[in-house]
């Protein structure tokens, strides 16, 4: 089984994923954080959102 990645990691990468500039997808912030897939991040950002009590997005922003 892979490795978990750091806690500050996972905040990076949904610090990042929340506060993108429009355009910037969720693949783009999946290879630059060379996080293994897009589906990863908004994963990452689901479990983020569920734990603050927060509105889970369900379409990806593009």
């Amino acid at each position: 089984m892979p490795k978990a990645y750091p806690k500050e990691f996972r905040d990076d990468v949904v610090r990042v994923a929340e506060n993108r500039e429009p355009g910037v997808t969720i693949e783009r912030i999946a290879a630059v954080q060379q996080t293994h897939t897009p589906a990863h991040v908004f994963g990452l950002l689901r479990r983020a959102r569920q734990q603050a009590d927060r509105p889970v997005r369900t379409s990806p922003r593009s």
